[in-house]
C-alpha cells in the first residue's frame, strides 16, 4: 500500500460505503488464507540436456531431462511452441482448433547438437539446452528466447505434476483433477493441475536496435521502454497519468520492430505476470552491441507462446487469424458520442442534445451512465428521473440519436436479477469460494455478487438479459467495472484469488480467470445480442479485456486524468491496442475526473476527432464536456472538428471493414509501412490514420506549430495543399481552430460529400507525383446487418495535364474532387506510396485468398487468408 492508497483506506473508515468496503476487503483476505494453497519450499529447475527429437506435423516433440519441448509451425508461418504437454488449445484467445500444420515445415539436426524446423517463412532452431530462436529464411535471429526456469515445491521429482503448465497440459483441471502432461490434455489455459503447477520465467533477447509496443493498454506507451510491466487488469482507483500501471486491460502480446524485421509474440496464459523490458544498445565503432531483453515472470499457468512474423500488415493479418477478427461497429457508432456520469434526468439529456441540435453539432449517441439505474442496479431504470425511457430513446432517434447503455457485472443480492441468477444451473449464476458459499463484494449497489462468466450456461443466461436493454431502448452497451471491481481500501480491488470458476467444465480460481472476467462478459453480451437482434451489428465496447477481445467489440482508455498527460496517455492506448489486435478504441475526451482548460479540451476533441471511438465522458463531481460550456471561440472550433469527422464517417467505416479483414487497425504508428525507418519508430506523437492521412495532435498547451516526421514519400497539408517530401521532419502551423493533418499523394479518400449520390459518399482524390499512380479503397455502408459489402478499389494517376481516377475496370470516375495539383509539381519525383502494404493491396490479397467468416454464426470463426 503506496502512501496515497494509505490516505484513502483512512478517509473511507468515515463513510458507510467506505466501511463496508473494509469488511469486504478482510472477507476476502481471510478466504484467501483458507483457501489458496500455500507454497511451501520451492527448487529452481531448467531443462537440462536435449534426449531426443521426434517428428510431429509443422515440427517435432523435443525431450529434455526434465521437460518436453514441443515446436510447431503453421501455415503461413505461424509459430508455436509451448512445454510439457501444453497445447495451443483450449484458449480463451485462439479462435477454433487454432492454424492447421503447414505441411511443409520438417523436423531436422542443427548444429551443436540442436534441432530446427524450417519452413519457407521462418525457422525456429532448438538448442541442446533448451534455448529457442526464430530466424529470417536467410537465418537472421528476431527473437532468442533463453531455455526456461521454474520453481517446484521442493518435495516434487524431476518430470512431475508441478512443471510448467501444470499436470493439465493446456490448463488442466483443478487441484486433483490433473489429466497428465500430453498435448491438448485438460480443460482452459492457466487453471492448472495442482492449482496451476509452477511458478516460471523465460528471458528473451532481440536485436540491439528494437522497440517494444503491445502489452494491452499502456499509457506510458506506445513505445515500451525499460521497466517492468505487471499482467493483470486493474482498475486504477482514479484518474491515471502515463505514470501508471498496470490497467484496465493487460496482455502478453508484444510488438517487436527492429531492423532485422518485425514480430509479434503472444504467450497465451492469463495468470498474474510481470514483464521486464531493457532496450539493447548498438556498440560504437566495432564494440558489441547489448542485445534488447525481455523478461516474463508468471505466477501458474502453461508456457505456451506464439510468434508471428513479417510486415506489421502480414503480422496483424496473421493475429486476427489466430484470435478473432475484429468486430464492425455500426455506422452511427463511429460519429461522435456523449457521456457524462451524472446526467440526472431525462429532461437533463434533452436539453444537451436541443443544445447540440441548435448550434447545428453533429452528434450519433447520448451514453448514460450508472446513475440512470435504480440504486445503481444493473438492468433497472429509475422511474422518477426517467419515467418513459423508451419513449425517450425513440424521440431521440427521430432526432438521429441513440441511446447506449452502461452494463456492470456486478449484480445487488436479494435483487430480482440476482434471484434468477442463482437459479441458473446446479451452482447458481455466480462465482463461489473454496466452501461453495457465493463469493460477495461492494460495488455501487452496495453488496453484489458476480455472474462466473467461464461457465456457458451462465454466458446464455447473461446474453439473455440484455432484452431488457433492449426493450427500454438502447442501441448498444458499454461494460464498466468488469476487470472484475470490488472495492478495497487496500490490497487489489477484485475478487479473492481463491474464488473458483467453472472456467468450461475444467475448475480453477481467480488467479486463472482474473485477466479473462471480461472477455467471457464481452462474450456474454455479444452473443446475447446476436440472438435478440440478429438482423444489427451489436455496439459494445469494454472497459477490460484480453487477447481476442475486438471479436466482440472495442474499449476505451478508462479514468483517464484531466490535464495533458492524460491527453498524451491517451493517444499511447489506442495505438498499443491497435498493435495487439483492438482496433476500436478511444479516450474520454476531456479526461474523466477533471475540468479542462478550453485549451485542452479543445486540443483533445480535435485528437479524439481522428480516433475510432470519438466520445467525451466525464464524472459526477467534474466540469461539463459539451462543446458551448467553453466559450464561442472554442465552441466555432469544436464544430469544425466535430463536421470534419462527419465528413470522414465513409472513411472510418471502410477503415472498419478493413480491419475485419485485414486485423489492421485504423490508427497505426506512423512506421507502420516502414519499419526500417528508426527515425520513424521513435516517433510517438503522430500517427496514420489508415493508409491516407498522417495526424499530428498538438500535445503541449501554448503550441502554434509543431514538428512533424515524415514517412517516405509526398505529402500534402490538407489545409494549405503544400506539398512536403518525407522522409523528413517539417515544421507545420497548429493554430486553434485546427491540428496538422496530412495526406499521403496517389491517395483516393471516401468522404461524406454535400452533393454525393445515393448514400452520399463522393470520392477526393490527392494527386500522385507526375510520373506515379496511387488508389484507394472504399467498403460503403450496407445497411445495419453482417454483410461486409464490395470492396471498391480505384486508381488515380495523371492524364496529360489532368489527374483522373478509374475504378477497377478502368472506367473514368465522375465527380471526383481533385486536390494537390497546384503542390504536385514541386520537390522531384519521390514515389507516392511510403513502402509496405496499402490498404488497398492487402484488401486486395484478402479477398483473393478467402474472405474473413462474417456474420452472427460465424463470431469465433475465421476463414483462410
Amino acid at each position: 500500500m503506496n502512501g496515497r492508497d494509505l490516505v484513502r483506506a483512512v478517509k473511507e473508515i468515515g463513510t458507510e460505503r467506505g466501511r463496508r468496503a473494509w469488511r469486504s476487503a478482510l472477507r476476502h483476505r481471510r478466504a484467501d488464507a483458507v483457501g489458496l494453497p500455500r507454497r511451501g519450499p520451492e527448487r529452481a529447475r531448467v531443462p537440462g540436456l536435449l534426449t531426443g527429437a521426434e517428428p510431429r506435423p509443422g515440427g517435432g516433440l523435443l525431450r529434455f531431462a526434465r521437460s518436453e519441448l514441443l515446436v510447431r509451425i503453421a501455415a503461413g508461418g505461424i509459430v508455436f511452441w509451448s512445454w510439457d504437454g501444453a497445447g495451443a488449445t483450449p484458449s480463451y484467445a485462439v479462435v477454433g482448433d487454432g492454424p492447421e500444420p503447414d505441411p511443409r515445415a520438417v523436423l531436422e539436426p542443427d548444429t551443436g547438437g540442436g534441432w530446427r524446423v524450417v519452413s519457407e517463412r521462418v525457422t525456429v532452431a532448438v538448442s541442446r539446452h533448451g534455448a529457442v530462436e526464430v530466424r529470417t529464411p536467410g537465418g537472421v535471429v528476431l527473437r532468442r528466447e533463453l531455455p526456461p526456469r521454474w520453481w517446484e515445491p521442493a518435495g516434487v521429482g524431476a518430470g512431475g505434476a508441478a512443471r510448467m503448465g501444470g499436470a493439465g497440459g493446456a490448463g488442466g483441471a483443478g487441484a486433483g483433477e490433473g489429466s497428465g502432461g500430453t498435448e491438448g490434455a485438460g480443460g482452459v489455459p492457466g487453471a492448472g493441475g495442482a492449482e496451476g503447477g509452477a511458478r516460471w520465467a523465460v528471458r528473451a533477447e532481440v536485436p540491439a536496435d528494437a522497440r517494444f509496443f503491445g502489452l494491452g493498454g499502456r499509457a506510458a506507451g506506445p513505445r515500451l521502454r525499460d521497466g517492468a510491466y505487471r499482467l493483470w487488469n486493474t482498475d486504477p482507483k482514479g484518474g491515471f497519468g502515463p505514470g501508471d500501471d498496470p490497467l484496465y486491460i493487460t496482455m502478453p502480446v508484444q510488438m517487436v520492430v527492429a531492423d532485422a524485421g518485425t514480430h509479434l509474440v503472444f504467450h497465451d496464459n492469463p495468470w498474474d505476470g510481470r514483464v521486464v523490458l531493457r532496450e539493447g544498445r548498438e556498440g560504437a565503432g566495432s564494440g558489441p552491441d547489448r542485445p534488447g531483453a525481455c523478461e516474463l515472470r508468471m505466477d501458474g499457468g502453461p508456457l505456451r507462446c506464439w510468434v508471428l512474423v513479417g510486415p506489421p500488415a502480414r503480422v496483424l493479418q496473421s493475429w486476427s487469424a489466430l484470435t478473432g477478427a475484429p468486430a464492425v461497429p455500426p455506422a452511427w457508432a463511429l460519429g461522435y458520442q456523449h457521456a457524462r456520469w451524472g446526467f440526472g434526468s431525462a429532461e437533463e439529456v434533452r436539453r444537451v442534445v436541443s443544445g447540440y441540435r441548435a448550434r447545428g453539432l453533429a452528434l450519433s449517441a447520448v451514453h448514460l451512465d450508472i446513475d440512470h439505474y435504480a440504486q445503481h442496479r444493473v438492468f433497472t431504470v429509475d422511474g422518477e428521473r426517467f419515467p418513459d425511457l423508451p419513449g425517450l430513446a425513440r424521440e431521440l432517434r427521430e432526432q438521429g440519436v441513440r441511446l447506449v447503455s452502461i452494463v456492470d457485472p456486478a449484480v445487488k443480492t436479494g435483487d430480482p436479477v440476482h434471484t434468477a441468477g442463482r437459479a441458473v444451473g446446479p451452482a447458481g449464476a455466480f462465482v463461489r469460494d473454496a466452501r461453495g458459499e457465493e463469493v460477495r463484494g461492494e460495488v455501487w449497489p452496495g453488496e453484489c455478487a458476480y455472474p462466473d462468466f467461464t461457465d456457458p450456461a451462465v454466458r446464455e443466461w447473461w446474453g439473455g438479459l440484455y432484452a431488457e436493454r433492449l426493450a427500454q431502448g438502447f442501441s448498444g452497451v458499454w461494460h464498466d467495472m468488469n476487470e472484475p471491481v470490488s472495492f478495497a481500501p487496500f490490497g487489489d480491488a477484485t475478487l479473492p484469488r481463491s474464488a473458483r470458476h467453472h472456467m468450461e467444465g475444467a475448475g480453477g480460481d481467480h488467479r486463472s480467470a482474473h485477466n479473462v472476467y471480461a472477455l467471457g462478459m464481452a462474450r456474454a453480451g455479444w452473443e446475447g445480442l446476436v440472438r435478440l437482434r440478429p438482423a444489427e451489428r451489436p455496439f459494445l465496447f469494454s472497459r477490460s479485456g484480453w487477447a481476442g477481445m475486438q471479436r466482440y467489440g472495442g474499449t476505451w482508455s478508462g479514468d483517464v486524468e484531466t490535464g495533458w498527460e492524460g491527453l498524451r496517455a491517451s493517444l499511447a492506448l489506442v495505438l498499443g491496442l491497435g498493435l495487439c489486435g483492438v482496433p476500436y478504441s478511444g479516450p474520454d475526451v476531456g479526461g474523466f475526473g477533471g475540468s479542462p482548460s478550453p485549451e485542452l479540451y479543445l486540443r483533445w476533441l480535435q485528437l479524439g476527432a481522428y480516433l475510432p471511438l470519438f466520445r467525451t465522458h466525464s464524472a459526477i463531481w467534474a466540469g461539463r464536456r459539451e462543446p458551448w460550456e467553453f466559450g464561442p471561440e472554442v465552441e466555432r472550433h469544436a464544430g469544425a472538428a466535430l463536421a470534419e469527422r462527419e465528413r470522414l464517417r465513409p472513411y472510418f467505416l471502410t477503415l472498419a471493414q478493413l480491419a475485419r479483414r485485414t486485423g489492421a487497425p485504423y490508427v497505426r504508428p506512423l512506421w507502420w509501412g516502414a519499419p526500417e525507418d528508426r527515425a520513424l519508430r521513435d516517433c510517438e506523437d503522430a500517427f496514420l490514420l489508415g493508409d491516407a492521412l498522417l495526424v499530428a495532435p498538438v500535445l503541449e498547451p501554448g503550441a502554434n506549430r509543431r514538428a512533424v516526421r515524415l514517412p517516405r514519400g509526398r505529402w500534402y497539408d490538407t489545409a494549405t495543399g503544400t506539398a512536403y517530401e518525407g522522409p523528413g521532419q517539417i515544421l507545420l502551423d497548429a493554430p486553434a481552430d485546427r491540428i496538422p493533418v496530412l495526406a499521403r499523394a496517389g491517395t483516393v479518400l471516401p468522404v461524406r460529400g454535400p452533393e454525393g449520390e445515393g448514400d452520399g459518399v463522393t470520392l477526393e482524390a490527392w494527386a500522385p507525383a507526375r510520373g506515379r499512380t496511387g488508389g484507394g479503397v472504399l467498403i460503403r455502408d450496407t445497411g445495419p446487418g453482417f454483410d461486409p459489402g464490395e470492396a471498391e478499389r480505384y486508381t488515380v494517376r495523371w492524364v496529360g495535364d489532368a489527374v483522373v481516377v478509374e475504378d477497377e475496370g478502368g472506367g473514368r470516375i465522375e465527380g471526383v474532387v481533385v486536390r494537390g495539383i497546384g503542390g504536385s509539381e514541386g520537390g522531384g519525383e519521390t514515389a507516392s506510396r511510403g513502402g509496405g502494404h496499402t490498404d488497398a493491396d492487402v484488401v486486395a490479397r484478402t479477398d483473393a485468398a478467402g474472405a474473413l467468416g462474417y456474420g452472427p454464426d460465424s463470431v469465433d470463426g475465421v476463414g483462410p487468408l
